[in-house]
């Protein structure tokens, strides 16, 4: 005893040898009222210095575990709570039999756990998140030292549930710049994308149980709607977006409580909605009334032609359609800051459920993008970024046309393309080839509704991969995909 301490450099030593007693404490080791070794001792012991141990007794006594007695030494606190463990060690449950169908859906239709994730040293394909070797690190933590300079105290306090104000207030101009009518509209700040769409869908009231989405569409869109026991019709996507014969077949053969769609740069193909058939698809859910879910994904990554507003400035004073933002695939997805843009009697529920689940956004995340923001930096970093992910865009698809000539390449923007491979091919099969030689790509099925669907597909993430890695991993799936006609 006392001898096994392992010490760590993250920590100052007193605290881990304040720790290291405390556990035995707890565990029994040293039981109530015995006495400690002396400082000196316990130092050669643990081979630290004296100070040390004088400092972590003193820890202890603070804290009520054990008391001085002069003249004598140190003692464990007599009224210690140790627990019992042999009346508890025979008590064990099956947790897994205990789990909801919500928490065993998630579980299963969780790609982290059960993707084809990438192991050290593979090329990997996969992601599609910012590159951190992008980030401003120099003005990040000037805004963060700014803001503290000025708020620090309120920062860490609690915030509010619809968010930090000043924040608030610039992501509305952000969004009135986009075109966005704003009447009669408000916004709620939530923790990136994933929970903004969670409680939208919370919120609203079932009446068919079902849903709309582009197909293929966004994972994690499909898992949360799952989970929130949507069914889903899933509408074929064309070069120029959604097949607006099929939209509108599906809209006459049945009511659905909601549509969920990414109009720019949709995740997986990349594909841009026309203005064209932005205008109609409002005109149709319009005249079915059924609400819109409208995924900002990736607006701000287009590598060439004009703006393209998103479907909510299309809506005018039109108070059907949810718009979910968030920087996460551009700008520091760490912070999980997202925003949601209502109506404002939806806002209102929704900033109740936000403060029953999660109280609020960070306040401290929230401040520190803010003052990042209205520092000036985004405009900057946008520009470095965008001449970045246009570089190794362009790269991808030079490569994927020298070395996958026979594929169908789509992406008009953000962090991936989509391949289609002819209908022969079966990319999960690729996949594993590609695996055994140190290569991974998303698999396309993943995005599809059915089984069966998207079986010749893939997405290219190329965000965080070198051009190195680029020409090396393409021309591996190239040379694959050729051994497997």
């Amino acid at each position: 005893m006392y001898s096994d301490l392992q010490l760590t450099e993250d920590r100052p030593v007193y605290i881990q040898v304040k720790d290291y007693m405390k556990r035995l404490m707890l565990k029994g080791g040293l039981q109530a009222k015995q006495k400690l070794p002396s400082t000196r001792e316990l130092s050669t012991l643990m081979k630290v210095s004296r100070s040390t141990v004088l400092l972590a007794y003193a820890e202890l006594e603070d804290e009520g575990l054990i008391y001085a007695v002069k003249g004598k030494g140190n003692y464990v606190s007599a009224s210690i709570e140790t627990p019992n463990a042999t009346a508890t060690a025979s008590w064990q449950l099956d947790w897994t039999t205990e789990m909801s169908e919500y928490a065993i859906q998630a579980e299963q239709y969780d790609l982290m756990k059960h993707g084809s994730g990438a192991e050290r040293g593979e090329i990997s394909f996969t992601s599609i998140a910012p590159d951190e070797k992008l980030f401003d690190l120099h003005n990040v933590k000037r805004a963060f030292l700014d803001r503290m300079s000025l708020e620090g105290e309120v920062l860490l306090n609690y915030g509010y549930a619809q968010g930090y104000r000043p924040l608030m207030n610039y992501l509305l101009r952000y969004m009135e710049n986009k075109g966005v009518d704003l009447r009669g509209k408000d916004i709620l700040i939530t923790n990136g994308f994933t929970e903004g769409f969670d409680l939208v869908l919370g919120a609203l009231r079932k009446k068919s149980g079902k849903a709309l989405c582009e197909n293929p569409t966004h994972h994690t869109a499909i898992k949360n709607l799952k989970l929130h026991q949507f069914n889903l019709t899933g509408v074929n996507m064309e070069p120029d977006g959604l097949d607006l014969k099929q939209l509108e077949h599906e809209l006459e053969a049945s009511p659905y409580d909601l549509a969920y769609l990414v109009p720019s740069y949709h995740n997986p193909t990349g594909i841009v909605t026309s203005p064209a058939k932005r205008v109609e698809i409002i005109r149709l859910m319009n005249k079915y009334q059924v609400p819109i879910i409208e995924d900002g994904f990736n607006e701000e990554l287009r590598y060439s032609g004009s703006h393209v507003s998103p479907l909510i400035a299309s809506m005018g004073k039109g108070n059907g359609l949810v718009y979910l933002g968030s920087f996460s695939k551009v700008l520091f997805p760490g912070l999980r800051v997202g925003w949601i843009i209502a109506d404002a009697a939806l806002i209102d529920y929704l900033e109740s459920m936000k403060r029953a689940r999660s109280i609020h956004t960070s306040t401290l995340d929230q401040s520190l993008l803010y003052q990042y923001l209205s520092n000036g930096n985004f405009e900057k970093y946008l520009k470095r970024a965008r001449t970045e992910y246009k570089r190794k865009y362009e790269l991808v698809v030079r490569c994927l046309k020298q070395h996958l000539p026979m594929c169908r390449i789509s992406g008009a923007g953000g962090l991936h393309l989509f391949v289609q491979f002819p209908s022969e091919y079966r990319t999960r099969e690729l996949l594993a080839a590609c695996k055994v030689k140190g290569v991974t790509f998303t698999p396309g099925d993943t995005f599809y509704l059915e089984p069966g669907q998207g079986v010749n597909t893939m997405r290219l993430g190329f965000s965080r991969v070198s051009d190195e890695n680029i020409r090396k991993g393409i021309r591996i799936i190239g040379e694959t995909a050729a051994q497997m006609r």
